[in-house]
């Protein structure tokens, strides 16, 4: 008894001792804390995490593996941290101490915003390229340059929040860097235009890559969109290449988005074919049209009288934009009314002139005979 009784007074002695203004059982109840909140916190993040996990294997939406990956990008540091604020509680510290305290906290919770956003950036930028990918690998690129810049504006933000908690008065430093900025983005006006542009194109989707488009008397097909530069493949085989802002200042007729083409077309017909037969070439050249299964018949009319011929104007559409059905189909036509008009006897006509020759001296010799 007069053992135990001795060992309590030493253990009571013990706890009643001050270190750095606060006894050996505060200081126990402290770390007691730190580490129970530590414990807990990582407990909580481990169960959530595999709970959820379980639950986005099971559903469609993408928001449930955000908030999975969210929790496995929760730094250790930062739950240190709120464990060593928890304990601090239970202590008794000088203001400068609570204030150094306080300042490792936010800068730990500003540390995990900047994961936490950083995720968020990454996860957008990881749908939207495997969105593009297939259909517009340039664009994917594009977006991937623009999710870098926008990474490096969430970290410069945490990184000046974070200077003015450490006591840093950053209102001298943005002032700079906003001189800096205004210098550096005069001098590169018209790179941040074309980059701009390049999002508007990448946003809008005036055109993507494989389109077929005509820029002024410029035309080819869309081979690469990057963040400066728009490059289109010419018919003839040379590439030409356009800035982006120039790009999207001009008209652009994009030939890919077409549903359907409209055909029109003119044949001529001798002046000396029989009335008759002049009525009956308007339901001919419809009949052809009518037959080809990939046109749709819109009107044939004798529309006049031109220079050497009887004009008919045809106009019809083409079910398919591309361009070679397009060529097949009235390539068909041709040959079509060709064959009808050789069976109906009638005849094509070309340019012809009728000349008419007086001779003068012809109707002045009876006149020079009476004299």
């Amino acid at each position: 008894m007069l053992a135990l009784f001795t060992i309590r007074l030493i253990i009571m002695d013990f706890l009643t001792r001050s270190f750095l203004g606060n006894t050996v059982e505060q200081w126990a109840i402290a770390l007691a804390s730190a580490i129970a909140v530590l414990v807990v916190l990582r407990i909580l993040k481990a169960m959530v995490a595999k709970r959820l996990s379980a639950l986005a294997k099971s559903t469609v939406t993408q928001i449930d593996d955000l908030i999975v990956d969210g929790l496995g990008k929760t730094r250790t540091i930062v739950i240190l941290a709120v464990a060593l604020f928890v304990g601090s509680k239970f202590l008794v510290v000088s203001e400068q101490a609570e204030g150094i305290i306080w300042t490792i906290f936010i800068l730990a919770l500003l540390l995990q915003v900047g994961f936490w956003g950083n995720e968020i950036i990454v996860f957008w930028l990881n749908r939207s390229v495997k969105r593009k990918m297939a259909e517009d690998a340039a664009s994917a690129t594009t977006l991937a340059a623009l999710g870098f810049l926008g990474r490096l504006i969430l970290w410069s933000a945490v990184m000046l929040v974070a200077l003015d908690n450490v006591g840093i008065n950053i209102t001298g430093l943005a002032t700079g860097v906003g001189i800096g900025g205004i210098a550096v983005a005069l001098a590169v006006q018209n790179v941040l235009a074309d980059l701009f542009a390049s999002l508007s194109i990448v946003l809008d989707k005036p055109f993507v890559i494989g389109d077929f488009i005509i820029v002024d008397n410029f035309l080819g097909t869309v081979e690469h969109v990057g963040l400066k530069t728009t490059r289109l493949r010419s018919l003839s085989g040379e590439q030409l290449i356009f800035s982006n802002t120039d790009l999207l200042k001009s008209r652009i007729r994009n030939y890919k988005r077409m549903y359907e083409r409209r055909v029109v077309f003119s044949i001529g017909i001798v002046y000396q074919t029989p009335s008759s037969k002049i009525e009956g070439v308007s339901g001919i050249l419809r009949s052809i049209i009518e037959a080809e299964p990939d046109a749709r018949f819109d009107r044939a009319h004798f529309k006049e009288f031109g220079d050497s011929a009887l004009v008919y104007e045809i106009v019809y559409y083409v079910k398919n934009p591309d361009y070679n059905q397009y060529m097949d189909t009235q390539q068909r036509i041709n040959l079509g009314i060709v064959k009808r008009f050789e069976e109906e006897g009638i005849e094509f006509a070309f340019p012809t002139r009728t000349l008419y020759v007086q001779n003068s001296e012809v109707e002045s010799a009876p006149a020079r005979a009476k004299h």
